[in-house]
């Protein structure tokens, strides 16, 4: 297979992975405290990714900077998933994939790293699309009060992008290798979720197989599998590349809940899921050329009258910063990019 295609593949594969993620944290939520699957999820990638590092050894020692921004970012992740999996736990698995897809048009709006002056008109017509999509979701089989987990998920999807965009505001010019920094994250929520799950925990003994298999899952292949290989994929090809087929997600998310769990679309929701998915990939266009011809514009100033520029974001869950030409020798640093994900 050419070296194309397979990236292409890698990235698909991470996309429906994640996609897929709903359905099993729906599932894992069904026989678990919540609490307790966050806590077993963090705990299990945390084991991972300690075993991946300690791996590494050519890597050198942990730079102060992967702890420093571990700690918060550990922390505003762990926010992130605790509305996320509340949510999933009260919606559907194709609803909750849709919504959280939000992420891709509110990020900009938070995000104004790299970027100069307000965002092009038709982002914010993007953007409506995307509400008007949302509301047509939640609607379900006809116009009512939003579900509780609609709204969570909705509340997820602005936690995720002040997420990526904390992300942008702290990586941009720092020595931090993405494993070492989702490493600490990983510890990070282990222990925020150790104390409020430690009552329930005993309900892990008495969960059989097929729960297990749903937290190895999200665990080790929603988590520690997808970012590796995101990281991998993403290196190896362009960054609208990479956001076009990492952007599929919300598709996956919604054909694997109609797939395995048997949620049904009414043309309203047909209607909303088909919105929210042009108007997510019509704002993240527009986004795109925007900061694309903002980079242009500040490198045609003269050098010490600009300041940093960060390139385009590759996706939701993908955060680009330049690292500093010192760096770039550095064999513990081998690429110019740090590629963060936003959940784990």
């Amino acid at each position: 297979m050419p070296d194309a295609r397979r990236t292409d593949a890698v990235l698909l594969l991470v996309a429906l992975v994640w996609g897929s993620s709903y359905l099993a944290a729906q599932t894992a939520t069904a026989v678990l405290p919540v609490l307790v699957v966050l806590f077993a999820r963090y705990a299990l990638s945390a084991l991972a990714c300690l075993g991946l590092a300690a791996a590494d050894r050519k890597s050198g020692p942990w730079t102060r900077d992967e702890i420093r921004l571990g700690l918060p970012l550990g922390v505003t992740q762990a926010a992130v998933l605790v509305v996320e999996t509340y949510g999933v736990a009260h919606t559907s698995a194709a609803n909750a994939g849709l919504i959280i897809s939000l992420t891709i048009v509110i990020t900009p709006l938070l995000d104004r790293t790299g970027r100069s002056g307000g965002l092009p008109p038709a982002f914010y017509a993007a953007a409506g699309v995307c509400l008007l999509a949302v509301g047509l979701l939640m609607s379900g089989n006809g116009f009512h009060a939003p579900r509780l987990g609609d709204l969570l998920m909705l509340g997820a999807a602005v936690i995720r992008a002040g997420h990526v965009a904390l992300v942008g505001r702290l990586a941009v010019g720092r020595a931090v290798r993405p494993l070492r920094l989702t490493t600490v994250q990983t510890l990070v929520g282990t222990g925020l979720f150790l104390i409020p799950a430690s009552g329930d925990l005993p309900t892990l003994v008495h969960v059989g197989a097929a729960g297990w298999a749903q937290l190895l899952y999200l665990a080790l292949f929603c988590s520690v599998f997808a970012f590796l290989a995101q990281t991998w994929a993403v290196q190896r090809t362009s960054a609208s590349r990479a956001s076009l087929l990492l952007g599929t997600e919300p598709i996956w998310a919604a054909a694997v809940g109609i797939a395995l769990a048997g949620d049904h679309f009414t043309p309203l929701t047909g209607l909303g899921a088909t919105l929210l998915v042009t108007g997510t990939y019509w704002g993240q266009a527009i986004e795109r050329a925007h900061r694309a011809r903002t980079t242009k514009a500040a490198r045609s100033v003269p050098s010490g009258a600009r300041g940093t520029a960060r390139p385009a974001t590759a996706d939701p869950h993908v955060t680009t910063a330049p690292t500093p030409p010192a760096l770039a020798e550095d064999p513990a640093c081998p690429s110019t990019t740090t590629t963060t994900p936003t959940s784990v």
